[in-house]
């Protein structure tokens, strides 16, 4: 899953990507940039 890093400034492929639940219901990604280690989080639509 491709995401947004914000200290890199570029979109990547996540490393370590799992998909959870927000608090409102709706499904996301969530893990880390391969470079730098930052957490990433993507929104995915709902099912």
């Amino acid at each position: 899953m491709e995401a947004y890093c914000v200290k890199c400034k570029a979109s990547k492929e996540m490393k370590d990507a799992e998909q959870v639940q927000m608090k409102n219901g709706r499904p996301a990604m969530k893990g880390k940039c391969p470079d730098c280690g930052t957490g990433m989080y993507r929104i995915l639509k709902p099912s």
